[in-house]
């Protein structure tokens, strides 16, 4: 029975974290207002409690003192002469209207003040200093408190000025502390504001980089933390850049190197007496040139290459034709009208690998491609071949792993051809994932950002 107390302050504290803003703008306008806006309401709460009720409080008795005096001089001597007597001095020198309404009651009922305190400060002050029935009201007259007190002839009816019961200016200081409020709060949103947005804009071009697309425009500003950190990464990128052109480079080297000694061997055996030894040999440096090819793409990717906004439907359409050259029936359900931002043939080395894959080991292919609810765009390559178990799929991503006891093994592959077409698409922004495809094979799903 313990453990429901036990779970319940975890589960208070789950939920503020959920209730609490995540962003950095949220989080620091947050420290810096809820602060300010406590320490108002508690200088606010302080005022009233301290100061305003205290100084109400005195008015009142003050007031109903007065209305005590004018009521029992008129009882005292309860004619005509002794009212108009007492109207007035009490004009004159406490700035009181009172009158007589011979045979009046006093009203059944009253209006509320909105503050209550007020109501309740009269109320209290009348009642020690009055024997007789009284009613009074504080928001009939803007300027004026209405005072009736029952006597025998009738009803004493007394106007007082409204600051002679209650101080006035509480409102006025209650302004001035929201005004303060708001004016700090827009000062912190607007010092918040450019602080966070540098960090946008790093954000930003890290996330560019990320994806290929250099950010010429960026430049360190802010804070001395947000500088250091844009320096930082500014340096890094320099590192990067400088190690995939030394990349490149190496690559041309290997590649040249390469492909003379196998240029030379064609040559060679294209110049030799046909055998079936060299059908055989011809198959090998076929094979050898293919692997150079996917091994060169695999290290040197497509990130040279300029961002396109281009038809996915005009590039599944050029990659399919591959895969109906292979003897493969393909499928083609994409809007014609829907595009992306990529680098075309990037995406289209990676589409070309998934689905040459995947008429390798199916007869039928479907290849479609459709917007994303989050934003972007989705293009999924089902086959109806065997398949690969759930628990290998991460496993089949894998430079050089051909999983050849849960497929038919390819003969010209070299087990880079999901792994080239996952590191195309995260050089994107987005990623490559396995299932099972409703035709009963494989499904590939490039997933890419809008």
């Amino acid at each position: 029975m313990k453990f429901p107390r036990l779970l319940e302050p975890i589960h208070m504290q789950r939920l503020i974290k959920r209730s609490l803003p995540t962003s950095l703008f949220g989080r620091s306008l947050l420290i810096i207002v809820l602060p300010v806006a406590l320490m108002q309401i508690a200088v606010t709460w302080i005022f009233f409690d301290a100061h305003w009720q205290t100084v109400t409080g005195r008015l009142s008795d003050g007031l109903a003192g007065e209305v005590a005096w004018a009521v029992e001089s008129f009882e005292d001597a309860p004619n005509s002469e002794t009212m108009a007597t007492l109207a007035d001095r009490a004009e004159k020198s406490l700035s009181l209207s009172i009158a007589l309404q011979p045979g009046r009651e006093l009203p059944a009922s009253r209006r509320t003040n909105t503050f209550a305190v007020v109501d309740r400060s009269l109320e209290r002050a009348l009642s020690e200093r009055l024997d007789a029935p009284f009613w009074f009201d504080t928001t009939r007259y803007p300027a004026y408190v209405d005072i009736r007190v029952k006597v025998d002839q009738g009803v004493i009816r007394i106007l007082a000025p409204r600051d002679r019961a209650f101080a006035t200016q509480g409102h006025i200081f209650v302004l001035w502390m929201a005004m303060a409020t708001i004016l700090l709060t827009a000062i912190a949103i607007l010092f918040i504001r450019n602080q966070t947005r540098t960090i946008e804009r790093l954000a930003s071009a890290a996330d560019a980089f990320g994806r290929g697309i250099d950010a010429p425009a960026f430049k360190p500003s802010g804070a001395r933390e947000v500088r250091q950190a844009a320096h930082a990464f500014l340096a890094m990128k320099s590192r990067i850049q400088r190690h995939i052109d030394q990349r490149t480079a190496l690559l041309a080297s290997v590649s040249h190197d390469l492909r003379t000694p196998l240029t030379r061997l064609k040559l060679e055996l294209a110049m030799a007496e046909p055998s079936p030894r060299h059908v055989e040999m011809k198959r090998d440096l076929a094979e050898m040139e293919h692997m150079i090819d996917e091994y060169l793409a695999f290290a040197r990717g497509e990130g040279g290459e300029a961002v396109e906004t281009v038809s996915l439907k005009d590039l599944i359409d050029e990659v399919s034709q591959g895969a109906l050259r292979a003897g493969a029936k393909v499928t083609v359900a994409a809007d014609p009208d829907l595009t992306a931002s990529v680098r075309p043939n990037a995406l289209k080395r990676a589409l070309s690998n998934l689905v040459m894959n995947a008429a390798a080991h199916g007869e039928n292919i479907e290849v479609g491609a459709s917007p994303r609810l989050a934003g972007g765009v989705e293009i999924t390559v089902d086959d109806d071949g065997p398949g690969i178990p759930q628990n290998l799929y991460e496993d089949a991503f894998k430079a050089f792993n051909r999983l050849d006891e849960a497929r038919n093994q390819n003969a010209k592959g070299v087990g880079l051809g999901l792994a080239i077409a996952r590191d195309v698409a995260r050089s994107h922004g987005g990623d490559v994932t396995l299932d099972r495809a409703p035709m009963g094979g494989l499904r590939a799903v490039i997933r890419l950002p809008g």
